[in-house]
């Protein structure tokens, strides 16, 4: 039950930032997904834009995994990175 003394506290635990920048990266892989499924569904698929959304859920993914191993600068960055490059793509 919520604010009891048995309640665990998670607060302390590593990972959050970590957690915070793989949920960022997930999400742009999400767009890439949604985009990628999309231009298949069109009448005429554009070859090329699919070339390039394949290319950028490519990178995230590959983001998303170096965020395995990645020290906390890296994780900011990557987080930053991510957050700008989803508000761009949304926009």
């Amino acid at each position: 039950m919520p604010g009891t003394p048995d309640e665990p506290d998670f607060s302390g635990l590593g990972g959050g930032e970590d957690q915070r920048a793989a949920d960022i990266v997930q999400e742009v892989v999400h767009w890439y997904t949604e985009q990628i499924a999309a231009e298949r569904r069109a009448p005429l698929p554009d070859e090329e834009r699919l070339a390039q959304l394949t290319a950028g859920r490519t990178a995230a993914y590959q983001d998303l995994q170096r965020l395995e191993e990645a020290d906390a600068a890296e994780e900011d960055r990557l987080a930053a990175f991510y957050a700008a490059r989803l508000r761009e793509l949304e926009a």
